[in-house]
């Protein structure tokens, strides 16, 4: 079986376009997110520009199943190359950078609505999302750097990803839509739940990742259970369950790194034993 697929690859070499294509899809997406964004100017109310907002966060969503995709497709038809890992780290640079903070900026600045805000607090919410750009920027040139030195791939990330951190903006723009609360105190907060997100990504917090741990749950009795659990709450509470999920995901890293940082100053370190015929001062 395996033969005959090697075979099928060697035959159609345009299977080798495959993971591209699909790296092409994402950032596509990712720029049609930022032109949805900014249809939103056209609405009178922020009710009416709320749906908007909306949909723009789907598509993200949406360039995030092509940027899982376009690494499977790479292994399986064995075209991973140096090309395709500057090509996505380019895509997810609009995509999962641009995309979301444009999404914050403009979100802010229609709900608020332009009359009532000052030039101070405008500035303040072009630099928090800014944050999250370069933060982003900086997450995404190390991932390269990583994969160029390092050979072999790790199940665990250093930072947030930046998938992760799309994921965070987009489930928070989704719940304001499908709730009813005061939208204009929840665009304050956006933009500052955004920069978090951005220092999260350059932060030396491990995380999961998240695609090699859902191919794992076969070999994991555990995980698999978690995961229909995630599964069953998503499809019960639909957005505010996957919210919940996301969000538990965002905060698991740092409050576990916080919980081992106080354990290690809970139990110090011993002392090294002294070797013999030698004086302890």
């Amino acid at each position: 079986m395996k033969r005959r697929f090697r075979d099928l690859i060697k035959t159609n070499r345009w299977l080798k376009y495959v993971p591209n294509s699909l790296t092409l899809c994402n950032s596509l997406c990712g720029f049609l997110a930022i032109l949805t964004a900014l249809r939103a100017y056209e609405g009178a109310t922020p009710e009416e520009s709320l749906p908007v907002f909306y949909t723009s966060a789907v598509i993200i969503c949406c360039a995030m199943v092509f940027d899982s995709l376009d690494g499977l497709a790479a292994r399986i038809f064995n075209a991973a190359s140096m090309h395709g890992v500057q090509m996505d780290s380019l895509a997810d640079m609009v995509t999962f950078g641009v995309a979301p903070a444009t999404l914050v900026a403009v979100m802010t600045h229609s709900l608020r609505a332009p009359s009532n805000i000052g030039r101070t607090e405008e500035v303040l919410i072009y630099l928090l999302c800014s944050v999250y750009v370069g933060c982003a920027a900086l997450r995404l040139a190390t991932y390269n750097v990583h994969a160029i030195l390092e050979k072999k791939s790790s199940d665990k990330f250093s930072g947030l990803p930046s998938p992760g951190a799309a994921a965070g903006i987009c489930v928070v723009v989704a719940y304001a839509w499908n709730s009813d609360i005061d939208l204009t105190r929840y665009a304050v907060v956006l933009p500052a739940y955004a920069a978090f997100l951005g220092l999260l990504m350059v932060s030396p917090i491990p995380y999961t990742h998240a695609g090699k741990w859902i191919c794992s749950v076969r070999r994991n009795r555990k995980r698999l259970i978690v995961l229909t659990a995630m599964v069953l709450i998503a499809a019960f509470f639909r957005i505010p369950g996957i919210a919940a999920i996301v969000t538990l995901y965002i905060f698991a890293g740092p409050v576990w790194a916080l919980c081992r940082l106080v354990c290690r100053k809970g139990h110090p370190k011993p002392e090294e034993p002294v070797p013999a015929g030698t004086v302890k001062r």
